[in-house]
């Protein structure tokens, strides 16, 4: 599916993936977890993110304290640096990208500081985290991002829970 496509079906689908996240809301234990692990499994098992890289390309990444040391380090510079050249603050007051797509993101969608990206890349698009519960409503809007997400969300409504 191209992402144009994928917006268009996220927002086509927007009103039933909230009735299933109110659906959700009401589950307790580990119900909501093993959902989109099991779901998660399925699909990312047999996606390649390098042909999509949608993420990379229209979102960017929360960047902690420990991510700017890490990647200053690796590129040789001085964290009030990397955060000058690449960084800004946002209406929360946390360090994201100045803008996208990723100043990281190659050509072949390779990521040049992969080995060393931020927290929010390697855990995206936290469909497998525990205590899902806690971002449901991040994994909607990322329906609209990321095609593993959006078929996420249409195998588990698929599921009578």
């Amino acid at each position: 599916m191209n992402l144009e496509e994928l917006k268009k079906r996220a927002l086509s689908q927007k009103r039933s993936n909230k009735k299933l996240l109110e659906k959700l809301k009401k589950k307790k234990g580990t119900l909501i977890d093993d959902l989109f692990q099991e779901a998660h499994d399925d699909i990312f098992s047999c996606a390649d993110c390098l042909k999509c890289a949608n993420c990379c390309k229209t979102t960017g990444p929360l960047f902690t304290n420990k991510d700017i040391d890490r990647i200053s380090k690796h590129l040789n510079q001085k964290p009030i640096k990397f955060i000058s050249q690449y960084l800004k603050i946002d209406e929360d007051g946390d360090y994201v990208l100045q803008s996208t797509p990723c100043k990281f993101l190659a050509k072949d969608n390779y990521c040049s500081i992969y080995d060393v990206r931020p927290k929010a890349c390697a855990e995206y698009p936290h469909t497998n985290r525990k205590k899902q519960h806690q971002i449901l409503n991040l994994n909607l809007k990322n329906t609209e991002v990321c095609p593993g997400v959006f078929k996420i969300f249409e195998r588990i409504k698929s599921q009578k829970i």
